[in-house]
């Protein structure tokens, strides 16, 4: 139970994140924003070292730089796919597989699930596509490309979760060596960049606010899988847009879909069988 609610909070940051970083590119350029984020989120997770802890024996360094390079691969998958749309489909591609392939390991490492689990786990799968997906996704139809892209987004975050999951359990370690790493890429990226960047200011407090609840749900995510299964802890992780599309409709008044709201209510009913496991 305690594992469902970190990851219920993992989700919910990382809906947010999206939703504020989201704001924040819409005034300057993606990777000026993600220049301020990536270096926010190092930040509270150097801040959280003394009181979380850390070591850095050779599996964090790996695992953890693993887990940075594919977070700095999904940031780029993800927004080229998104480039190209539409997203109201290519969104729910990339979260489904972004779910199931944590899902796989999970199983394929011994992890087994009770009666109420064989049943919410798929209801969570169907939840995360009917949150993702917006009005007209049907008649919508996304290129070959678009497609590979999407599903190597979401392969690119199943990675970075599965990496986190795999580092030892030692304090924060794993997740200072990724945000460096993936921060490291990103910068050097936008670095190579900085003459397609634009010249407008990229939105300061946003940005970085995106960066500080990312590096929360990251904490949270590991937190989650050190103490539960990664098989339910992924699928509930992966209930992101639910946050992202609940604070559209209230900042934004963005409307919300009516199978926007059969997802959020099969993703309240799949968590409550996820909880009984």
């Amino acid at each position: 139970m305690f594992a469902l609610l970190l990851a219920l909070g993992s989700s919910l940051a990382y809906g947010c994140a999206d939703f504020l970083g989201g704001l924040g590119a819409r005034k300057a350029h993606v990777l000026r924003t993600v220049m301020i984020a990536a270096p926010a989120s190092l930040t509270v997770e150097l801040l959280l070292w003394p009181v979380l802890g850390a070591s850095f024996a050779p599996a964090t360094l790996a695992w953890g730089a693993a887990s940075g390079v594919a977070s700095a691969a999904a940031f780029a998958l993800l927004y080229k796919t998104l480039a190209i749309g539409p997203m109201n489909v290519l969104s729910p591609v990339t979260a489904l597989v972004s779910a199931m392939l944590p899902v796989g390991v999970g199983l394929v490492q011994g992890e087994h699930l009770g009666p109420a689990g064989l049943v919410g786990l798929p209801l969570a799968l169907a939840a995360v596509v009917l949150v993702s997906a917006g009005h007209g996704a049907k008649a919508a139809h996304p290129s070959r490309t678009a497609l590979l892209l999407a599903f190597g987004a979401g392969a690119a975050i199943a990675l970075q979760l599965v990496f986190l999951h795999q580092a030892p359990a030692d304090g924060v370690g794993p997740l200072i060596i990724g945000r460096a790493v993936s921060s490291a890429v990103t910068l050097t990226a936008a670095g190579l960049m900085f003459r397609r960047l634009g010249t407008e200011k990229p939105a300061y407090g946003i940005s970085a606010a995106a960066g500080v609840l990312d590096s929360v749900a990251n904490l949270l995510f590991l937190l989650a899988a050190r103490s539960g299964d990664l098989a339910v802890v992924a699928v509930i992780t992966a209930l992101y847009p639910a946050g992202t599309v609940l604070l559209a409709r209230s900042v934004l008044s963005e409307r919300i879909h009516r199978g926007q709201l059969i997802g959020l209510g099969t993703a309240a009913f799949a968590v409550s069988l996820l909880a009984l496991t």
